[in-house]
């Protein structure tokens, strides 16, 4: 088992930024492969961005590619996204998960943390 509490959600205007956090416990970080991923009102789950187990691979969705940065902290089991030129449609709530997976799919994470809201105010 993997817990996964994520922190750093909060109100900012547009153009803003903001760092979100996900402390990670249980069994071994490394071994896993971490992603963030956001739902807002009335949408599914969607896909924003991927890390690899090592860190020396990521991917983004097309939506937050260039404006958001993910990246991770194997010593400490942390994993971070940096959240930058931050547009109204990023509003939603934000979930960090762990799986042994290349897939962008929520169901192929078995782990989840309980979510943080972002709201970026027009």
């Amino acid at each position: 088992q993997v817990q996964l509490v994520e922190s750093g959600g909060g109100l900012v205007q547009a153009g803003g930024s903001l760092r979100l956090s996900c402390a990670a416990s249980g069994r071994t970080f490394s071994a896993y492969a971490m992603a963030w991923f956001r739902q807002a009102p009335g949408k599914e789950r969607v896909f924003v961005a991927r890390i690899s187990e090592s860190g020396g691979a990521t991917e983004y969705a097309d939506s937050v590619k260039g404006r958001f940065t993910i990246s991770r902290d194997n010593v400490n089991d942390m994993m971070y996204l940096q959240m930058d030129s931050l547009k109204p449609e990023d509003t939603a709530v934000y979930y960090c998960s762990a799986g042994d997976t290349r897939l962008r799919i929520p169901k192929r994470y078995p782990y989840w943390g309980q979510g943080t809201q972002v709201t970026v105010s027009s």
